[in-house]
């Protein structure tokens, strides 16, 4: 039935329900209550079924069902405001002076009206405490006058319910979720980061109860025990920046929240473990074999063009990660394109927002602590010159909000001193604060150069990227095994609604990934391979510098 015509009907029967109910009940408060649920159930069937030819009996049915109900359970517990706090049935001319709400009640009812919904109060505002007539309202919000009557018929069980849940408890009545993390994938905006719009419970708790399901302002308030003032503009906000989708009145989480299981972070652990054992290994021992050293177009950082053993540990820093996140390209399957899965937020970022969230008991995935110290792999720059970085437990701490901008001021300083160009000196220290120069001490005299490492042109580009394209060649098959068993195993822990977002991902998995680079690094350091770098190191290591 469509939703006008049952908002009629019930509009015409609230008041002969409310008499029946008041004729059989003990008192004013237990006929409210059990004229409301019998309402409440009527308005639910009518709405969702089509094989009632006789409203009018079937509303009946259901009140004597009900009221049998009420007479088995003689301990029924009654709460809230009665008729006559709040309205007689639906009439117009309240008079809230003359003592249909005593005065300490419409105190309590202006600090509780909070706990309904932005129309609901304007309705509930207008009718009695601006005393005007249902009709007038209705005309006013331009809305019809059975929805005026159903939202104040509505009103009720709402305060009702908000009245109960703040005087039994001030906390929320479930167990407030905490993102792990909240990270993003692509672009950010003027606001920053997606972190920065959840950095409070609210508007994660907001997500968290939109995950699975839409739900309305009214529905999510419920299920926080909050009122939906607090709801509404709150996800309203997450809605204009695209972190909430809304269809109707219900809103639906549209970041890549996750809750995954300790079997699945279990999985995920011994899966990128098998994938960077056989990476990190295999290409730590195809660089230093090789005439790699030596080769024309690249250069390690530092006024020394001798290759120490020292050089050497610093380079493969940045260039193991490098090759991990940036070689094999041509076999990335990438079915799903970063517009599809990504938002395009109206502060000019365009990302993905993803959110872990882990629950006491569950074990997290190996490598934990050390992700939530993780950035990148991020690479940005100009047309010719590229800054490839990551920050991590090891390095110094460089990519943040304004990490953008700063690139837009450094990288032309940097590529002027490349090409033979003068910087003033607070410019060279710039740069050197920062790793991109360094500056030492050569037969008495100060010498500046690059302090991270530089790959000249496009064929040492390739020449690098050929290493990892080999080893990624080589074990294939097993990669591609690994990546479907954890691909799939991934799918099965969220909503189907976020499937696109998820599926972009994993078309990268051992590729421009995060913590593939990281397990990479472990495996080498935890080997003793990876020798831990020195303070001053830490500024520029995991930091590449490429000229096309």
């Amino acid at each position: 039935m469509k939703k006008q015509d049952v908002e009629t009907i019930v509009a015409d029967y609230l008041k002969p329900v409310f008499g029946f109910a008041l004729k059989r009940c003990k008192n004013r408060q237990d006929a409210e209550d059990l004229s409301q649920e019998i309402m409440v159930r009527v308005f639910g069937s009518l709405l969702k079924r089509e094989d009632i030819d006789d409203p009018g009996r079937y509303i009946w049915t259901v009140a004597h069902h009900a009221l049998s109900n009420y007479y088995r359970d003689g301990n029924k517990r009654s709460f809230g405001l009665s008729p006559e706090e709040i309205t007689e049935g639906v009439t117009d001319g309240p008079d809230i002076s003359s003592g249909m709400i005593l005065r300490e009640e419409t105190e309590r009812l202006q600090h509780e009206i909070a706990y309904l919904s932005s129309l609901q109060r304007r309705i509930v505002v207008a009718y009695y405490y601006e005393k005007k007539k249902q009709a007038q309202i209705a005309a006013e919000l331009n809305l019809p006058l059975g929805t005026v009557k159903w939202h104040l018929f509505e009103a009720k069980k709402n305060l009702k319910r908000g009245m109960e849940t703040m005087r039994l408890s001030s906390e929320l009545k479930f167990r407030p979720i905490r993102f792990s993390l909240c990270g993003t994938n692509g672009s950010v905006g003027t606001k920053g980061g997606n972190s920065n719009f959840f950095r409070t419970a609210l508007p994660q708790n907001i997500e968290y109860a939109v995950w699975r399901e839409p739900k309305t302002v009214n529905e999510i308030a419920d299920s926080l025990g909050v009122s939906p003032v607090y709801v509404e503009d709150e996800a309203a906000y997450l809605e204009e920046y695209g972190f909430l989708k809304k269809k109707d009145s219900r809103y639906l989480c549209n970041i890549l929240l996750e809750e995954p299981s300790s079997a699945y972070n279990r999985l995920e652990s011994e899966i990128y473990e098998k994938a960077a054992k056989i990476f990190a290994n295999e290409c730590f021992d195809a660089l230093m074999s090789s005439e790699f050293w030596e080769m024309p177009g690249i250069t390690f950082g530092g006024a020394d063009s001798t290759v120490s053993p020292e050089t050497k540990n610093f380079g493969l820093w940045s260039l193991i990660p490098y090759l991990a996140a940036q070689s094999g390209e041509a076999m990335i399957d990438q079915s799903v394109s970063f517009d599809e899965a990504a938002t395009v937020r109206p502060d000019g970022g365009q990302n993905i927002c993803y959110a872990p969230v882990w629950n006491p008991g569950i074990e997290p995935p190996k490598y934990f602590d050390s992700i939530l110290q993780w950035f990148g792999p991020c690479w940005n720059g100009t047309e010719n010159l590229i800054l490839w970085q990551i920050d991590s437990e090891w390095s110094g701490r460089r990519i943040g909000d304004g990490y953008l901008s700063e690139l837009n001021r450094l990288l032309p300083l940097l590529n002027r001193w490349i090409n033979g160009g003068e910087l003033s000196k607070e410019e060279t220290a710039d740069l050197i604060s920062r790793g991109l120069l360094s500056r030492s001490e050569q037969n008495g005299e100060l010498k500046t150069a690059l302090g991270c490492i530089f790959i000249d042109g496009a064929a040492a580009k390739q020449a690098l990227l050929s290493v990892g394209e080999k080893i990624r060649e080589k074990h294939r098959a097993e990669f591609d095994s690994l990546r479907k068993t954890l691909s799939e195993a991934a799918l099965k822990e969220i909503p189907e609604h976020l499937h696109t977002m998820k599926k972009f991902g994993l078309q990268f998995l051992f590729y421009c990934d995060g913590w593939f680079c990281l397990h990479c690094l472990k495996e080498l350091v935890n080997s003793g391979r990876l020798k831990i770098p020195s303070e001053e190191e830490k500024r520029a290591m995991t930091m590449i510098l490429i000229r096309n």
